[in-house]
């Protein structure tokens, strides 16, 4: 009966009230100390081309995804973003229509697919493009781009950098991968011969990894480069190991 009442005099010591949630931003949708906004263009960046977002329903749960700082970053209109895990759909309205006009671009790495600088700029064109990117893992990109039959047939370009994401806080599986919103402001930049476009999308990504960084998170390294160096801790597999000895053929 004592322990009884000692449970009941520890129960009725709680507080009544709930604990007080952390402060979230009602933009980014981030916690207030770790938001991003401050680090948006002043006004959003009216780009001649747009951007079509293809987008995994599993990286819209993502915390740290880079897709909502692109949405805010540009002006409305000019990133439109379709979630499935097909595409087009009934409620995709108006992606059907955006897939098979001609100025439509797809950004992926197909056999078919020629290097951004073979695309010509904007000033060179009729109209601007629409660029299509798939939001997602790599097996999740690959599985839309299968079931996606329109996807197809559209030109098709790839990045060649050789450049590092600087999205240090999510790991790529190659070192030349990189995150949606660094694709993005690659291909804008070069095709409208414009590198402002490229510096003020990345700033809230930047700031974003500082932020993690300064609260505990580390930074990762490909998965390329860990299994390079004995690093990964998980067996490869033979997508895997077939993905990067191409990416060691094209090095």
């Amino acid at each position: 009966m004592a322990d009884e009442t000692s449970v009941w005099d520890d129960l009725s010591s709680l507080p009544a009230d709930p604990p007080k949630m952390r402060e979230i931003c009602n933009t980014c949708r981030r916690p207030a100390t770790v938001c991003w906004c401050a680090f948006l263009p002043a006004s959003p960046l009216d780009t001649q081309c747009r951007v079509i977002i293809l987008q995994h329903p599993a990286e819209q749960r993502r915390c740290l995804a880079t897709v909502p700082m692109l949405a805010l970053g540009l002006a409305p209109g000019k990133c439109l973003i379709f979630r499935g895990k097909r595409f087009p759909q009934v409620r995709h309205e108006g992606l059907e229509e955006i897939l098979e006009a001609p100025n439509s671009i797809l950004v992926y790495p197909s056999n078919n697919a020629v290097t951004l600088e073979e695309l010509p700029p904007v000033s060179e064109t009729t109209g601007p493009y629409n660029f299509i990117l798939i939001d997602g893992t790599w097996p999740q990109a690959k599985a839309i781009y299968h079931s996606t039959p329109l996807l197809h047939k559209l030109r098709q370009i790839k990045l060649v950098t050789g450049n590092t994401s600087e999205y240090v806080i999510r790991t790529q599986p190659t070192d030349g991968c990189l995150s949606t919103l660094e694709t993005v402001a690659e291909v804008l930049a070069v095709i409208e011969r414009n590198s402002y476009i490229k510096s003020k999308l990345l700033q809230p990504m930047i700031a974003l990894c500082d932020f993690q960084l300064d609260h505990g998170a580390v930074t990762h390294q490909s998965t390329e480069f860990r299994i390079k160096n004995d690093t990964y801790p998980k067996q490869i597999g033979k997508r895997l190991s077939k993905l990067l000895k191409r990416a060691t053929v094209l090095d």
